[in-house]
C-alpha cells in the first residue's frame, strides 16, 4: 500500500501541478469510513481552500474527474465537504500485491541504528519485567531490519554495580564463602544469587556498622583490583550467560555486551568527564548536601542538581551513561577491546575488554540510538541527553531516543499458579509490582517453564497420538507465541498484569489464536497438496496466465474478499507506524484483526470442497496472500510458527 500511495502521489502531483497551487506535502492519502464510499481518500481540496479562497468542494469536483487517469483507478466520487474518494481496480491491485507479497516498499534512511535493550544487573534471575523490556526491544530491531536499517543490538552489562556489590558483599561477608567456594556452587546460580541478594538490605539495616565495607567492596570493584574484583567477575559472568540462555527460549540474541567495567578500565569516562569539565556541563558543589560532589544541574530546573562524581571520586550510573551514549554515537575518540563471549548458533555474542585481543570487531557510531528503558528511568535518560547537549552535540541528543514503557505487574492469581506465597493483605490486591530487592517477582525462566507445561497439556488433550518430542517443540512454540504477544499488545505506556489463562487462551487476542490461524492456512495448502497435488509451482501459475476472473464472485463475496485483501495489504504501513510511534501495539492489533477477517471469510467460504474452479483459485489465492503477510508479521513479531497445533 505505501508503494501505491507514493505512486499516486506522484501521478497527482503531476497531473495537478500546472493548474493548482500544489506542494507534495499536501497529498495525504487515507481511507474511507466504509468500504462501499471507496478505497481511498484524498484531503487534498481542503489544503487548497485556504489557499486558493474557495470551497473544498468546488475543487473537489474540479479534481475528481481528472484523476480518472490515474492507473490502477477505476472511478473518483466527490466525498462529504470537499473529499475526493479513488475506487481501485481489484484485478490490477490484487495482482501487484500478490507479485510483491515477499517484498517490501520500505528502504532504510539511517547509516547505523544502535538498539540498548535487556540490560538486566547481573546480579541474579531475570524476572518477568525484564521479558518485556527485551520483547521490545527486539521487536524494534526486526521491524528496522525489515525495512532494511543496518541495526546493532547492545545489552549493557553493569557488572561493577552496586548490586553486582550487594552479591560479592552478601559472599563474602554474609555467607564467609571464599572465591573457591563459591566456584562450586552448582544448579542455577542465578536463582542462588536472587536469593542472597534479598538477605542483603535487611542485613546491612541490622548491621550498619558493615556499610564501610560495602563501600570498600565498591571501590575495589570499580578500580578492578584484589579478591572482591575476581568474586564480581566471575558472579557477573556466570549470571549472564544465564540471562543470555533465559533469552534465547524467547529468540532474543545480541551483537555485543558493553560492559561497565571496561568503561571504567579503559577510562571512557575519565575522557567524558574532562569534555564536561572544559564544556562547563558540570560544576562542583561547593556547599549543600552534595558538597564536594561534581554535579549537573538539570535544563528544565535550575535549582535540581544530579550528582555524577560522588565526594569520594567514585561515578555514578549516569556519568558512565553518558560516557557510554558518547561512544555509541563514535564521539569519544575511544573504543573497547573486544572478545568471543559465546556462540549462540551461528552467531558469535562479543564482550567488552580493556585488554586487547585478536580479530577486533567494529561495533558503535551510530547514527541513531534507542535506549529501551522503563519509564522509572526517565529523569537519568534526561540527564544523560543533558550530557551530550552540554557537550553541544545538539544533532545527537536529538537523536537518543528513550524506548520507555511500564512495568510489568502479577497477578495474585499468577502467583498463586506459580507456588509462591501471597499475603492475606496482597490477595485482595488486583496485582503486585515486582520488586527483585523484595524478592517479590516471578523469575523469567519459571514463567516460562510454567507456560510450556500448561501449553503441552494443552497440546496432549488436542493431539495425543503427536511424539512426545513433537508435542514438547509444539509447546514451546505455543509459549513463545503466548509470551510475546502478550508484551506487545498493550500500550507500552500501561502496566500489564499478566495472567496465565489470558496468554494462553486460544480463542482471543492471543499469541496462540494467531498461530492456530496460520496453522489452519498452512493446512489448508497441506490438505491441497495432498489431495490434488497443488504445489507451489502452481500459485505462480495462478499468479501469471491463468489468473482467474474475479468478476465470477458474487457481490457478497467479492466484497469480503475485497475487505481481507485490502486490509492485509496495509501491513507495510502498520510496521511503519509501529517503528514511528514506537507502539508496537500497533502491529501487533493489525495481525489479530487480519485472523479475524481470515477466519469469517474462511468459515463464509469453503476451498477445499468448492467445485468451481475458477472460485475455488480466486480463495486460494486470497489465503495465499493472507498467508504471506501473517509469515512476515509473525517474524517482526517474534511468534514462531508452529506446523501443527
Amino acid at each position: 500500500m505505501i508503494e501505491l500511495k507514493r505512486r499516486l502521489k506522484e501521478s497527482i502531483f503531476d497531473l495537478l501541478k500546472d493548474s493548482y497551487p500544489i506542494e507534495r506535502s499536501m497529498l495525504e492519502i487515507g481511507y474511507t469510513p466504509q468500504p462501499k464510499m471507496g478505497d481511498l481518500a484524498l484531503t487534498l481540496p481542503f489544503l487548497l481552500a485556504k489557499k486558493m479562497k474557495r470551497s473544498p468542494k468546488e475543487i473537489a469536483g474540479e479534481i475528481a474527474p481528472l484523476l480518472m487517469s490515474l492507473e490502477g483507478v477505476t472511478k473518483t466520487e466527490v466525498a462529504g465537504a470537499g473529499y475526493v474518494n479513488l475506487f481501485l481496480n481489484r484485478e490490477i491491485f490484487f495482482r501487484r500485491r500478490l507479485e510483491s507479497a515477499d517484498r517490501t516498499a520500505l528502504a532504510p534512511e539511517e547509516e547505523k541504528i544502535i538498539i540498548e535493550h535487556t540490560n538486566i544487573n547481573p546480579n541474579k534471575a531475570a524476572h518477568i519485567g525484564h521479558l518485556r523490556n527485551a520483547v521490545l526491544g527486539d521487536t524494534l530491531a526486526r521491524c528496522l531490519r525489515y525495512k532494511g536499517e543496518r541495526v546493532e543490538i547492545q545489552n549493557y552489562i553493569d557488572d561493577t554495580g552496586v548490586q553486582v556489590v550487594d552479591v560479592v558483599f552478601g559472599f563474602m561477608e554474609i555467607e564467609k564463602k571464599s572465591f573457591e567456594e563459591i566456584r562450586k556452587i552448582e544448579g542455577k546460580f542465578d536463582y542462588y544469587c536472587w536469593d542472597l541478594y534479598t538477605r542483603v538490605a535487611p542485613f546491612l539495616e541490622e548491621h550498619p556498622e558493615t556499610h564501610a565495607r560495602k563501600a570498600d567492596i565498591l571501590k575495589k570493584i570499580e578500580e578492578g583490583r584484589e579478591i572482591e574484583s575476581e568474586i564480581a567477575q566471575h558472579i557477573s559472568r556466570r549470571i549472564l550467560n544465564a540471562h543470555l540462555d533465559t533469552m534465547r527460549r524467547i529468540d532474543i540474541g545480541y551483537e555485543v555486551l558493553p560492559c561497565e567495567s571496561s568503561i571504567l578500565r579503559l577510562k571512557f569516562w575519565e575522557k567524558a568527564f574532562a569534555l564536561l569539565k572544559e564544556k562547563k556541563g558540570i560544576s562542583m558543589a561547593g556547599d549543600g548536601p552534595n558538597k564536594g560532589c561534581w554535579i549537573m544541574r538539570l535544563e528544565e530546573d535550575a535549582e535540581k542538581e544530579k550528582v555524577i562524581v560522588r565526594s569520594d571520586g567514585t561515578v555514578t550510573y549516569v556519568g558512565k551513561d553518558i560516557a557510554y551514549q558518547l561512544w555509541k554515537f563514535g564521539l569519544l575518540d575511544k573504543d573497547f577491546f573486544y572478545a568471543p563471549f559465546r556462540q549462540d548458533g551461528e552467531k558469535t555474542v562479543w564482550i567488552t575488554t580493556s585488554k586487547p585481543s585478536n580479530g577486533q570487531p567494529e561495533f558503535g557510531m551510530g547514527s541513531l540510538v534507542y535506549n529501551v528503558i522503563d519509564t522509572r528511568q526517565s529523569y537519568l535518560q534526561q540527564v544523560v541527553v543533558q550530557g551530550l547537549r552540554a557537550l553541544h552535540y545538539f544533532e545527537q541528543a536529538d537523536r537518543s531516543i528513550h524506548f520507555s514503557y511500564e512495568m510489568v505487574a502479577l497477578s495474585p492469581k499468577s502467583l498463586k499458579e506459580l507456588g509462591l506465597d501471597v499475603s492475606e493483605e496482597d490477595r485482595e490486591k488486583s496485582f503486585l509490582e515486582v520488586s527483585g530487592r523484595k524478592g517479590l517477582g516471578v523469575k523469567a525462566d519459571d514463567l516460562l517453564d510454567k507456560l510450556e507445561d500448561k501449553a503441552l497439556k494443552e497440546v496432549e488433550k488436542r493431539n495425543p497420538e503427536f511424539s512426545s518430542l513433537q508435542k514438547k517443540k509444539i509447546a514451546h512454540h505455543i509459549a513463545v507465541g503466548a509470551l510475546r504477544y502478550f508484551m506487545l499488545k498493550f500500550s507500552r505506556n500501561s502496566v500489564i498484569v499478566f495472567d496465565f489463562e489470558e496468554a494462553l487462551n486460544f480463542e482471543g487476542e492471543t499469541g496462540p489464536y494467531l498461530q492456530y490461524t496460520l496453522v489452519r492456512i498452512n493446512s489448508i495448502f497441506r490438505k491441497l497438496s495432498g489431495r490434488e497435488g497443488f504445489e507451489t509451482e502452481d500459485i505462480a501459475a495462478l499468479t501469471g496466465k491463468d489468473f482467474p476472473d474475479l468478476s465470477i464472485m458474487n457481490d457478497a463475496e467479492r466484497d469480503d474478499f475485497w475487505d481481507l485483501v485490502l486490509f492485509a495489504a496495509q501491513f507495510d504501513e502498520e510496521v511503519m507506524h509501529s517503528i514511528l510511534s514506537l507502539e508496537f501495539s500497533h502491529l501487533s492489533k493489525f495481525t489479530f484483526n487480519l485472523c479475524q477477517k481470515f477466519n469469517a471469510y474462511y468459515h463464509k467460504y469453503s476451498i477445499l470442497a468448492e467445485k468451481e474452479d475458477a472460485l475455488k483459485n480466486i480463495r486460494i489465492l486470497t489465503i495465499h496472500y493472507v498467508q504471506k503477510v501473517l509469515e512476515k508479521s509473525f517474524s517482526l513479531i517474534g511468534i514462531p510458527q508452529p506446523e501443527r497445533m
